[in-house]
């Protein structure tokens, strides 16, 4: 699996980086709003620090418009992958996109259907939303086993499954067992896959009975 970070915060992009751990990451107009900066300057500087790709997305809404801004988007690096809502408009303009070239991630997917079109459409990435599925009461998790079952069944759709809205490390092991492609994480739970009480045991530990050797190592 591999594993995007959710994030416009270029501290914490480059401190994941570093760790060789990422493959990607993802933005939002809500990320970037957080952000406070401009959108073009956070693309291009995020698109310096990571070989993947690093999702951008649209503003606009309809057709031409999410082709007009697709296309400055495109324009900032190569890696950068044009991010579009689940709307015919957006279909339609992946549909374009993908033909083109580009790399399209198709967002806010909530069904299993809509990730069938967005396949079809041409989509490098679809990404189903779990924890705002989970958040009224659907199944986030169901709906990813239905998604990779389907693209399964038709080896010619090529799109890959980029677990969204994730909220723990339990959606990201699910999700893994189920076999989607990609998960993007917020920092702070991608730092949680690190974390186990008994690792921190063991080492401390360990830690004791060397130091009771009175040895170094170097």
């Amino acid at each position: 699996m591999k594993f995007f970070v959710d994030t416009a915060d270029t501290a914490e992009i480059k401190s994941l980086a570093a760790s060789g751990l990422l493959d990607g990451v993802t933005t939002n107009p809500s990320l970037i709003a957080k952000s406070g900066r401009k959108i073009l300057d956070v693309v291009a500087e995020i698109c310096a620090m990571v070989d993947g790709p690093v999702s951008a997305e649209v503003a606009a809404t309809d057709y031409d418009g999410i082709m007009r801004e697709a296309k400055v988007l495109r324009a900032i690096a190569p890696n950068v992958a044009v991010k579009v809502p689940l709307t015919p408009d957006g279909l339609h303009a992946c549909k374009a996109l993908s033909s083109d070239g580009a790399v399209v991630n198709v967002t806010l997917c909530f069904s299993a259907a809509q990730a069938l079109l967005a396949a079809k459409a041409g989509a490098s990435f679809i990404s189903p939303f779990v924890g705002r599925l989970d958040d009224i009461g659907q199944d986030g998790m169901g709906l990813i086993a239905d998604i990779v079952q389907i693209y399964r069944n038709y080896p010619a759709l090529k799109t890959e499954v980029l677990v969204a809205s994730v909220r723990n490390p339990i959606h990201v092991i699910e999700a893994a067992k189920l076999g989607a492609h990609v998960a993007t994480l917020p920092p702070a739970v991608l730092r949680q896959l690190y974390q186990h009480p008994l690792t921190d045991k063991g080492l401390a530990a360990f830690l004791a009975d060397w130091a009771k050797t009175g040895q170094t190592i170097a």
